[in-house]
């Protein structure tokens, strides 16, 4: 167990991920400050999706499943503001939750994936990345904005599926439960679902859109 700074979200930032953040908010921006100040830590700190609440001013509900994550690259913005791209490292559970004083604390473990591979993975995952490709396809013909055709995936397949999962147009708590799911087979499945739920919600659209 470590206790790390933890950053709450409302979005879930998978393993392998890469996001954007604007940080402003004084007790975070004390954080970037505090990290910088420490040669020992490696710019890393924990990430959850807040289920309910709002990211700013506190009085949140925090998942206890998120994403170690690693500042990859950073600005310094006008009126002591950070952009800052990072990227999801590991996966961890918290164990307890410290007092925000001034940002979250919380007492982790990292929580690697539970069971072995799955002879098959590589045919497994194969066959939903077909699947992602052909929902981002229908994504493009509704006119909105998919991922290219051709974006890559990790060859490891745990980051792979996680990988799968950024790509697919799913909302926070499907992606949260791709990062809760214990196994690589659980997530396959999890992941097989929320794909079910994108392409019902797709074609639901496209009848609406068919003139005929």
């Amino acid at each position: 167990m470590a206790v790390v700074p933890m950053f709450p979200l409302g979005m879930t930032v998978l393993p392998g991920g890469v996001v954007p953040l604007q940080v402003f908010e004084p007790r975070y921006v004390q954080l970037v400050h505090d990290l910088l100040a420490d040669d020992a830590n490696p710019m890393e700190f924990g990430v959850v999706m807040i289920e309910r609440g709002h990211e700013v001013g506190g009085g949140d509900v925090r998942a206890d499943i998120g994403t170690m994550c690693r500042i990859a690259d950073m600005r310094v913005m006008p009126g002591d503001r950070y952009a800052v791209a990072i990227v999801g490292t590991a996966r961890l559970r918290v164990v307890g939750w410290l007092p925000d004083d001034p940002y979250p604390m919380a007492d982790v473990d990292l929580w690697p994936d539970e069971g072995e591979t799955p002879l098959d993975i590589v045919e497994r995952i194969d066959e939903l990345h077909d699947r992602v490709r052909r929902i981002n396809d229908v994504v493009r013909e509704l006119g909105e904005g998919a991922p290219p055709p051709d974006a890559e995936i990790s060859d490891d397949p745990a980051i792979a599926l996680y990988h799968l999962a950024s790509l697919s147009p799913l909302g926070a708590v499907d992606r949260h439960r791709v990062l809760a799911a214990p196994s690589l087979v659980d997530r396959c499945a999890v992941l097989r679902e929320a794909l079910d739920d994108a392409e019902a919600v797709l074609a639901f659209r496209r009848a609406g859109d068919d003139p005929t």
